[in-house]
């Protein structure tokens, strides 16, 4: 049968429904897989990736396993298999069959208990330092985030306005200790910074557990806040509403009453609901207690307020159990998600009263109010925590190119990278503040130089000396292509190669990792690493020819097909990130390669346009990356028809980045929630 014949009878099961489809796939469908794909996947007990392809019998089966079809449907619609060495179904097949695959995870996707279940999780270290400062209205910081990678100087960071301006200042906690010095109460130790989760973010519930010993450091923790000499009245924005006496001047011990109208309010801000009466109560006898004991009133309220945020309700963010299958969330769990996501903080209080009168799931009131935090300047949080987790370029901070060979890299103690690190943050914040389109990552053209940076790329040299402190980062247009965006910017290339040479497997599975979210399997254990320096005979080939003769191991193949085009694309842009046509033997550069077996290129700027051509992958990827950190677990399949709707809306608008956090606002997955009660309950 011809394939035009076979496509007709798909989209006719399509629309007829899954009796008729499966007719097709038992007697279509199921033959072309055999043909192409079982041969590595089931065949002679072959079971490559873990996926086996005979064990689908039907489509009941394939439905049953939404992982599968996504695998199944990505390797098709992105020709990623079969292997090029193997037989291809034509252009016409891989139609016939991707509607259906699509239909079937939609379908998957769609039953309530395929809702993946977000774990409970405590906040991290960033969440709870905003938090507490939220909390008490703080205007001093709690603690010093070193994570905070860009670091603000003359509050520039004004997204009401909408636009960036054309200078700003900021550096570096890697540019020194100074970089630290900070309004912010004394006597209180930060906590060790959370680990990030492999290709994934700080905020991973399955990466934020809450020990016995864990939850103890947290109460010394609040207990050396409320303490400190610098919690008082000038400082915290909340001391008259809770910690003063009463101001009618009649008693100075406040009513039980009182405190307990004092509580209530706290409590409800605290853990992000109203607070149950036992609870409320417990605490209001604590206090009374207290003052009853002779200890001041004031001191009594801060005992209450330390116990509150070393709480488990105060530190742990979930959601309500959600009964046997998948359900809405609650308005007070929306208030959480939106503001742990765009602020990294608790609610404040308009989200707080609208969840209260169960209008915050409206949807006007939920656009609204994405509105007004888009543009609130609580979002440089935002900014502080995803995109330098999303880029990995804490990375750069140990990059430390070989002296003798990059001695330019060096400046007085400091390094070039520190300049480096700034400049895809700082473009990251301007497509956010002004709403670009989030095509502009990749190949914007303009970017944020330094005086530093600016000689850097034109000459390799350092520039004219600037101080360590507070560097003057000015907005330029870029007229090279090679130039600018998250990808082919120094940062990247430096962190991505090591002391004396670049590192194209890295380069490609950085690539692969952020820009396309789909990270390589690790390197067999059996294969060792390239060797620094050419073997003897070597010294003449370039660093591609001695790759291939390194990668001839059978079990390295397959990564490499996927990993290699992206690493060598880049290879024109040194361990430094400067630009070189010749390796140090003298032989050509050559960047040439395809991208998805599809778009050829012979350089950076042409791989660029092979990445624009699939600027809807990477729109794809970057809001599964953004949908992972709002969410705090892994994306899944079953959140492919989501991930796919915010695509596609966001299209219409040009990819603009406020849309697409809208969207993900509004999604399936974010308004849901799949905790069903254990037996025990």
């Amino acid at each position: 049968m011809s394939s035009k014949t076979l496509i007709t009878l798909v989209l006719f099961a399509i629309s007829a429904g899954f009796a008729s489809a499966k007719d097709v796939f038992s007697e279509q469908i199921q033959p072309l897989l055999k043909e192409h794909c079982v041969r590595c996947h089931g065949e002679d007990g072959k079971v490559k990736g873990k996926v086996d392809l005979l064990e689908v019998s039907d489509l009941s089966t394939l439905k049953a396993d939404p992982d599968l079809i996504a695998e199944v449907l990505d390797a098709i619609e992105y020709e990623e298999m079969p292997p090029e060495d193997e037989p291809q179904p034509t252009v016409s097949q891989r139609d016939a069959l991707i509607p259906i695959l699509r239909k079937l995870l939609h379908e998957a996707s769609a039953d309530p208990d395929a809702i993946p279940r977000t774990p409970i999780r405590r906040m991290n270290r960033f969440q709870y330092s905003n938090a507490v400062q939220d909390l008490f209205d703080l205007n001093v910081q709690v603690f010093t985030l070193p994570e905070k990678m860009l670091r603000e100087h003359g509050n520039y960071f004004q997204p009401a306005t909408g636009k960036m301006p054309d200078q700003v200042k900021a550096g570096s906690r890697p540019l020194g200790k100074s970089q630290l010095i900070e309004p912010r109460l004394a006597g209180v130790a930060a906590f060790p910074q959370d680990l990030r989760a492999e290709h994934g973010f700080d905020n991973r519930g399955d990466h934020l557990s809450l020990s016995p010993l864990l939850l103890e450091s947290f109460l010394t923790l609040s207990r050396s806040i409320v303490a400190s000499p610098d919690f008082q009245k000038e400082t915290v924005g909340l001391w008259d509403q809770f910690f003063a006496l009463p101001s009618d001047g009649k008693s100075d011990e406040p009513a039980e009453q009182e405190i307990r109208s004092r509580l209530r309010s706290f409590l409800t801000r605290a853990f992000r609901s109203p607070v149950d009466v036992p609870t409320l109560d417990r605490y209001t006898a604590h206090t009374v207690s207290l003052i009853a004991e002779g200890v001041d009133t004031v001191e009594a309220m801060k005992a209450a307020a330390s116990a509150a945020i070393a709480s488990p309700r105060f530190l742990y963010l979930y959601d309500g159990a959600s009964g046997d299958s998948g359900q809405s969330i609650s308005d007070f769990e929306l208030a959480s998600r939106l503001s742990f996501f765009l602020w990294g903080s608790i609610p404040d209080q308009e989200l707080l009263d609208l969840a209260a009168q169960s209008r915050l799931s409206e949807k006007e009131i939920l656009a609204s109010q994405f509105e007004r935090m888009i543009r609130d300047r609580k979002l440089k949080r935002f900014c502080d925590s995803f995109p330098g987790q999303w880029l990995q370029l804490d990375r750069i901070i140990t990059a430390v190119p070989e002296r003798s060979h990059h001695p330019e890299f060096y400046f007085a103690k400091y390094r070039a990278s520190m300049h480096m690190m700034l400049e895809p943050l700082l473009l990251f914040e301007t497509v956010l503040i002004e709403n670009r389109s989030v095509i502009e990552l990749v190949d914007p053209d303009f970017s944020y130089r330094s005086d530093l940076l600016k000689s850097w790329y034109r000459s390799g040299r350092k520039g004219k000396k600037t101080p360590p402190v507070v560097i003057p980062f000015d907005r330029v247009s870029l007229d090279d292509r090679r130039e600018g965006g998250v990808i082919t910017n120094a940062a990247v290339m430096t962190m991505t190669s090591n002391a004396t040479r670049t590192q194209p497997i890295t380069r490609g599975a950085w690539l692969t990792t952020v820009i396309f979210n789909d990270p390589p399997e690790p390197p067999p254990a059996d294969v060792p690493p390239l060797p620094e320096e050419p073997e003897e005979g070597q010294e003449d080939l370039t660093l591609r020819e001695r790759l291939d003769a390194h990668r001839e191991h059978e079990s390295c193949k397959g990564c490499h097909a996927k990993i290699d085009p992206f690493g060598f694309a880049l290879e024109n842009y040194g361990p430094t990130g400067l630009w070189r046509d010749k390796y140090e033997n003298g032989r050509d550069v050559d960047a040439s390669g395809v991208l998805f077996r599809q778009h050829r290129f012979d350089n950076p700027v042409a791989f660029k346009d092979a990445i624009l051509k699939e600027k809807e992958r990477f729109v794809r990827a970057l809001t599964e990356h953004l949908l992972s950190f709002a969410l705090g677990r892994e994306v899944a399949p079953a959140d492919a028809a989501a991930v796919e709707k915010i695509v596609s809306s966001a299209a219409s608008d040009n990819f603009a980045f406020h849309t697409i956090l809208r969207e993900i606002v509004a999604s399936q997955p974010f308004l849901s929630k799949s905790n069903p009660l254990s037996s025990s309950e």
